[in-house]
């Protein structure tokens, strides 16, 4: 590609990268398949630099800088003090002392878009020098010149600073509705909270009003949750070893609320001798946060005061960022707009599209396309035990691509055989089959091997498969020309008629084999635990777990899904404790070996 321009979205807690590519923008994955990069960067001696995931499996909470977005451009008097000391810089910012080196806002932020760089390089198979980066609505001239600083520091070439809601905005394809048509976005992220009122007149975007707050976001949240929890442990504040164990157990609590009413903060061991357990429930979390919703109904309020529109006269509201995911801030932006949230937009990814489709603007690939076909049936492969897996779903325009990455089932498998199927059914057996081939690979112990299988279909209706060996970068790419497009209607019609006729029992049997696989892995680990700490447990602990692990085996031998499921489920319950300690004997005895080796 000659000369592209990517476009990136710089988020306080996750950032992503993407392109418009043969007219549609896609997002660009790094080599495990991911396409959010954690916006952690950890700065270890003698410069060493991780950004991402690596980042985040350091352990020194002194080296490692997080939502690095929200000290953008802020001035030392107005710091807000985190884990890591803060000092002054001789502009006047904000530069952050690590153990051997002090670095700035900045700094950090342009480590996150070397990784981003390096991602697109990857992918595109050449140099990329020119970029779109997105920023708040309401950031200031001094936030917007230190996020084009570090993005040269990058080494990037930074085109345009695009406000999140005006690329939200492109990414919900506000220019499809009526000529005339305003929008709220609804920007609630990792670390800031953004609404904006946009109003689509003669092809034009025009922001009305917007507001928000730099300092009110999911972290936010977490933080609430950390404080109650200290609160309860009658603790003014956490240790800074305890604090980041427990911010992360927060994050975990609060994600897990947003699907169930219950959830329990749980930190084994978490001051060397104690373990803390802590229930929460939805309704407990909400009352936690109702400080920051009464800000962000405060904000809302001004932004449809500042724009002169009534929410009768709004035609969408459209949900973006991470924490829009909770049922209560739905529910919040539900009573404040007066209408439905439109939550069609993946959350996380909103953002970087309408940047790709920015940065395609810009570099004259982004052009209005004639939907050619859409996938008649969905495209997938099999999976362990036997269920579909999908990866293209039915009706996705063409063309397309979609990839998932998967790991070896058994100790010493060399090989990964790859069955391509289409259909709508839960089960691979129900399905058809387009073809199956092997792809061959070092033997590895289960759960070592990395295989990506990726699917493109072009808009002839051809798909190619590439699977990958990520290890041992071997590839396999075959092409299946018959079957992924051209399907008559009829047989169309039964497939999905089938899979609605069996839809009940198609589930059971997918929850039923899943379960089964859980208890496959959990039986055998609970006995190995069993014999070498079963003689150190108390006998209602020991009775509780033997009682649950027989519940199991004789579930097995049923054919009730929710049955297997719920036994699954009380043996993991059951066996956290008995978890706990397997894992803070592997940590002792890894500390052990520490020592000798040094």
């Amino acid at each position: 590609m000659d000369d592209p321009v990517i476009g990136i979205d710089l988020g306080t807690t996750n950032s992503a990268v993407g392109i418009v590519e043969a007219g549609f923008p896609i997002l660009l994955a790094n080599e495990e398949g991911e396409r959010l990069v954690p916006s952690v960067v950890w700065f270890g001696p003698e410069g060493a630099v991780k950004v991402g995931r690596a980042a985040l499996r350091e352990p020194e909470a002194n080296r490692t800088v997080r939502s690095a977005k929200r000290l953008m451009g802020q001035r030392f008097a107005e710091r807000d003090q985190g884990v890591l000391r803060t000092l002054a810089a001789q502009d006047g910012g904000i530069a952050l002392a690590l153990p051997d080196r002090v670095v700035t806002p900045p700094e950090v932020g342009a480590e996150i878009l070397k990784e981003l760089k390096r991602i697109a390089e990857y992918r595109l198979e050449g140099p990329v020098r020119r970029a779109v980066i997105t920023v708040p609505a309401y950031f200031n001239n001094a936030q917007r010149a230190a996020t084009k600083l570090a993005g040269e520091i990058a080494g990037l070439e930074v085109l345009r600073l695009v406000a999140e809601p005006t690329a939200a905005a492109l990414s919900y394809g506000m220019d499809k509705l009526d000529e005339r048509s305003r929008v709220v976005v609804f920007d609630l992220g990792g670390g800031t909270f953004d609404v904006s009122l946009l109003e689509l007149r003669e092809g034009v975007f025009e922001v009305l009003a917007t507001g928000g707050d730099t300092m009110l976001g999911g972290d936010d949240f977490d933080a609430a949750l950390v404080a109650e929890v200290c609160a309860r442990l009658e603790k003014n504040s956490c240790e800074t070893g305890e604090s980041e164990r427990f911010r992360r157990e927060a994050e975990r609590v609060k994600c897990e609320l947003s699907e169930s009413e219950q959830s329990t903060f749980r930190v084994p061991f978490y001051d060397g001798t104690s373990s803390l357990e802590e229930g929460f429930s939805r309704a407990e979390l909400e009352v936690l946060l109702e400080p920051q919703l009464t800000g962000m109904k405060r904000i809302c309020g001004a932004v449809l005061v500042d724009a002169k529109v009534e929410p009768r006269d709004i035609e969408a509201v459209v949900l973006v960022g991470g924490s829009t995911r909770m049922p209560v801030v739905k529910g919040f932006a539900r009573e404040v707009f007066g209408r439905e949230p439109d939550c069609s937009q993946h959350p996380d990814e909103a953002i970087a599209l309408g940047a790709s489709i920015q940065a395609g603007i810009l570099a004259g690939t982004w052009r209005k396309v004639l939907l050619l076909d859409v996938t008649p049936l969905s495209l997938g492969i099999e999976t362990l035990g036997g269920l579909m897996n999908v990866l293209i779903p039915r009706n996705t325009t063409i063309p397309c691509k979609a990839g998932e990455l998967f790991t070896n089932a058994r100790d010493g498998q060399d090989r990964m055989r790859v069955r391509v199927l289409q259909g709508e059914r839960e089960l691979a057996r129900d399905n058809w089959e387009l073809g199956q081939f092997d792809l061959p690979f070092q033997p590895r112990v289960r759960g070592k091997a990395r295989v990506g299988v990726q699917f493109s279909l072009d808009e002839n209706g051809i798909l190619e498969v590439l699977v990958r060996d990520v290890e041992g970068e071997r590839d396999l790419v075959v092409e299946i020309e018959s079957a992924a497009v051209d399907v008559s209607d009829a047989a169309v019609e039964q497939m999905v008629s089938e899979s609605v006729d069996h839809a009940f029992e198609d589930m059971n049997a997918r929850i039923f084999t899943e379960a089964r696989l859980k208890a496959g892995e959990l039986l055998p680990a609970v006995q190995e635990a069993l014999r070498e700490f079963g003689e150190d447990m108390e006998e209602g602990e020991r009775d509780e777990i033997e009682a649950a692990r027989g519940a199991v085996v004789e579930a097995l031998e049923g054919n009730s899904a929710s049955a297997l499921k719920g036994a699954v489920e009380q043996l993991d319950e059951a066996t956290e404790a008995l978890a706990a300690r397997v894992v803070e004997q592997a940590l002792s005895g890894q500390l052990e070996d520490d020592k000798l080796n040094n």
